[in-house]
């Protein structure tokens, strides 16, 4: 392996203890001059090893031995192919520009070099991730990821909302991340080791191999991929561990780009992707994973048609996005869902940089109905979030298009399964493309609806801002090109379907069955669902601005099912939240710690100091009285002593 590429996680890391230690007392506000070097020459060597990649030369190797204790012996090692050079350029890439970004965002900000070192400590989490060769390595960025998110998301810890929102997040991924755990200690009691390389060679030998559970025979391969597959529906929020992303919205804007275009939120994807040969062995974990993820990118996208925060509208739909990938991993096609990983990286960036920058001239404002009109005052702002929202939208030929069609496509050429869940994403695909304009022409159209204190302080960003809005709006724009169908670039005289045969050999992507013809009318129902969604959001918010507010009353049951987000959080507050902490304040601290530690604690010296209080009351100062103890205890010994004789 090329020893320079393992400055790619260094560098971040080098940033991160450099600014901990110096920056409080002497970087301060000039973090930054640490920070940006150090990942743009990250960029640089991440670019180089992908280009070596691209041209066939994959690495990897140990750098040192990390644990060895008996038969278990796991190294610091690791491995760049087709799969990690993916995750390097979207890693790299979004984690630069959120870095410059945060200059101009974060300015004046008293823990401005506190936020610099955690954003580069996440990237060098994620870049161990990605660039792991066994599974103990991808467990530790794992979990260093989720630590980060804590540390950012909770970044501005005197606010309540952001600290209960960082504790929110490191929770719930501990749920998930007791079944990751689990089923690596599984693999490694299945395989005798952890290296990504022994496993997957040796996985063909437990197909059929049952364990028992509960008297009931359960599939090996299904069990350990199941038991991973929690992991990633924490980490990349799908239904039922959804609850802490949108919440993760209280750290600062950056903070939010970054998990959900770049790490942490993309790191399920990939290890479900990683792990594609222990899956491959399981329909019904496939199955699974099919149907949790496109049932997530339909619930999802229904609770964002009728939020009023602009992140939280965001956040919704990155839950709801991941679903579409885990929906191609379902159904095998893993390299379509790394493409739409790889492209989303871009769009969901910039929709989130470009909510930064909105927040930043509207003085905080989150709320779309305080908003409006926009469009004049912040150009750059409003013409890269248009180019973002058409991509998710899945318009050609911007980038969202290729991917999701891919997916699309995958879906319903998978079996019978595969088309209702392509009828359920396709659907999907009609209610993201609504909500993401219902944002546009709510917050950017028609009349200014906030107070005259916000609009006299309206103005685009600074450039430290503006200008990685416009270098990601080239990514929302051309990343997709990348993986031109075949039907389109056979029609168009144009090769461009790279993606697919490089990520081929690493997990495996089937070719789509099916006629070209059936693809392309796919192809024109996806867009058609796409511009129907932007026309009926135009429809309601444009020219018939009153429909919103009626629709609502009359459908007044399901609009509050949608805005309260289906009262989730509340059922987990309930059935989870309460009782743990009465159990914790009644049983845990009020018997437990109350009575039992603290009366032991507590009564010993107690008991010592009453027994003392007693024992003082002998020193009387009369001579008398100390002549008679002397007496009555010679007497004592006397007699015991008489009595040990005669015996």
């Amino acid at each position: 392996m090329n020893n320079t590429y393992l400055l790619i996680p260094a560098l971040p890391l080098l940033a991160f203890i450099v600014n901990i230690t110096l920056g409080r007392g002497f970087l301060k506000d000039k973090a930054y001059l640490v920070s940006i070097p150090a990942l743009a020459a990250s960029w640089a060597l991440a670019m180089s090893a992908v280009y070596q990649v691209m041209h066939g030369r994959t690495f990897e190797g140990d750098l040192y031995t990390w644990v060895a204790a008996g038969g278990f012996k796991v190294s610091v090692g690791f491995l760049i192919d087709q799969l990690t050079a993916v995750m390097l350029v979207v890693v790299t890439t979004v984690g630069l520009l959120v870095n410059i970004y945060s200059v101009g965002y974060m300015h004046g900000d008293k823990g401005f070099y506190r936020f610099f070192a955690y954003l580069n400590l996440f990237v060098f989490s994620m870049l161990m991730l990605v660039m792991a060769n066994n599974f103990l390595q991808l467990y530790f960025g794992w979990e260093a990821v989720g630590l980060c998110s804590y540390f950012l998301i909770g970044f501005w810890y005197e606010k309540k909302s952001a600290s209960d929102a960082g504790k929110k997040a490191f929770i719930v991924n501990r749920f998930g991340d007791f079944g990751f755990g689990l089923g690596i200690m599984l693999i490694f009691l299945t395989f005798g080791s952890l290296q990504y390389g022994t496993v997957f060679q040796a996985v063909h030998g437990i197909a059929g191999r049952t364990v028992d559970i509960l008297g009931h025979p359960v599939g090996l391969p299904t069990l350990i991929a199941l038991l991973l597959f929690c992991g990633a529906m924490g980490k990349s929020a799908q239904f039922p561990l959804h609850v802490w992303l949108p919440d993760a919205m209280e750290g600062p804007t950056p903070v939010s780009a970054l998990i959900h275009a770049a790490t942490m939120v993309t790191a399920g994807v990939f290890m479900v992707s990683r792990c594609s040969p222990i899956f491959d062995l399981s329909p019904t974990a496939m199955a699974v994973v099919a149907v949790t993820g496109a049932f997530t990118a339909l619930f999802a996208a229904t609770i964002a048609l009728t939020q009023n925060d602009i992140k939280r509208v965001i956040a919704y739909s990155t839950v709801s996005q991941l679903g579409y990938m885990f929906l191609a991993c379902g159904v095998g096609a893993y390299g379509a869902g790394i493409f739409h990983l790889y492209t989303h990286g871009f769009f969901k960036a910039l929709l989130f940089l470009g909510a930064g920058s909105v927040m930043h001239g509207m003085s905080g404002e989150l709320d779309i109905r305080k908003m409006g009109g926009l469009k004049k005052f912040m150009p750059v702002t409003y013409w890269t979030f248009l180019l973002a929202s058409i991509s998710i939208s899945g318009i050609p030929p911007f980038a969202g298009f290729f991917s999701k069609d891919e997916i699309l496509w995958r879906a319903y050429s998978s079996g019978p399964l595969g088309k209702v869940l392509w009828a359920v994403a396709a659907f999907t695909a009609f209610l993201t493309a609504f909500y993401s304009f219902r944002l546009i022409f709510v917050a950017f159209h028609g009349k200014f609806r906030g107070t005259h204190e916000q609009q006299h302080h309206l103005h685009e960003s600074p450039k430290s801002m503006t200008v990685p809005l416009l270098l990601l709006a080239i990514g929302a724009v051309a990343a997709g090109w990348v993986g031109i169908p075949s039907s389109i670039g056979d029609l168009l005289g144009l090769h461009m379907d790279k993606i697919g045969p490089f990520l081929g050999p690493v997990v495996g992507e089937p070719q789509g069955a099916g006629a070209p013809g059936a693809e392309m009318l796919l192809m024109g129902v996806s867009v058609l669902l796409g511009v129907l969604g932007i026309l009926v959001a135009a429809y309601m918010y444009v020219w018939n601005p009153e429909l919103p507010g009626l629709l609502a009353r009359i459908f007044s049951w399901p609009y509050k099912v949608s805005l309260n987000k289906y009262y989730v959080d509340e059922l987990y507050d309930r059935t989870i939240v309460r009782p743990t902490l009465w159990v914790a304040n009644s049983i845990i601290v009020g018997i437990t710690d109350g009575k039992w530690i603290e009366g032991i604690v507590n009564g010993v010296p107690a008991a010592i100091g009453r027994f003392g209080q007693s024992l003082r009351k002998i020193q009387t100062g009369v001579v008398q009285h100390y002549a008679d103890m002397m007496a009555l205890g010679l007497f004592v010994f006397v007699a015991v002593a008489l009595v040990l004789f005669i015996k």
